[in-house]
């Protein structure tokens, strides 16, 4: 199986949102536009579950880097939502 690539063909975008919207307990999860709090949870055990998976086999070097993508990912995750909302954001103000 090939690897996937977490950049775009230019390596200048992440793909990895790409590919979430791709699994099928996010697509569930999200289908009535709202996540509770037994999904929360269900994604919470999934990634734990990957975590002791992986964790184990990286070699110190290694997991000190995966850690810090792991930190950026998740501050960049966070900025790109708050970014969305912020530009879906109405653009008149109430005069009421």
């Amino acid at each position: 199986m090939p690897r996937t690539s977490w950049l775009d063909k230019d390596q200048q975008s992440v793909q990895i949102d790409d590919y979430a919207r791709q699994l099928g307990p996010f697509v569930d999860a999200i289908a009535d536009g709202r996540i509770d709090g037994q999904e929360l949870a269900a994604q919470e055990s999934r990634v734990v579950a990957l975590i002791k998976e992986i964790e184990p086999k990286l070699d110190d070097a290694t997991h000190q880097r995966v850690t810090s993508l792991l930190c950026e990912l998740s501050a960049f995750n966070v900025m790109q939502t708050l970014h969305s909302l912020y530009e879906a954001r109405p653009q008149t103000k109430f005069r009421g």
